[in-house]
């Protein structure tokens, strides 16, 4: 099942769950290619009381359950991606980072703007 931008992000604050059906965290928000529109991220808002951070799960794949979003990646893997601040903010600097942790490609676009746009 495919899902639009503007559907996923009606699952905020819903669970996250890996490919085996483990929980991850909560869904925070959704970062999307600034030149298809298309949804890349997830990001997931992981740690203790306190100490909270964002970190990202990639959305190829994912599907939409009634309580949760599944994503394809295990959930050490997501748990170990690039972290922001929860009031932090994804740099252009580290978005070819993210993208390398998932082993996607990452193309800035045509002029070196950032690739990611959040949601």
């Amino acid at each position: 099942m495919k899902f639009d931008v503007d559907d996923i992000r009606d699952w905020r604050d819903h669970d996250v769950v890996d490919s085996d059906g483990t929980k991850i965290r909560s869904l925070e928000a959704v970062y999307f290619d600034t030149a298809t529109q298309e949804p890349v991220f997830a990001s997931v808002r992981i740690g203790i009381v306190g100490r909270h951070r964002l970190t990202f799960a990639p959305l190829d794949g994912a599907r939409v359950a009634p309580s949760h979003v599944r994503v394809m990646a295990d959930k050490k893997l997501v748990k170990d991606a690039p972290a922001i601040d929860t009031d932090g903010e994804l740099t252009a600097e580290a978005e070819p980072g993210l993208f390398e942790h998932y082993g996607l490609t990452y193309t800035p676009g045509a002029s070196g703007e950032r690739r990611l746009g959040r949601r």
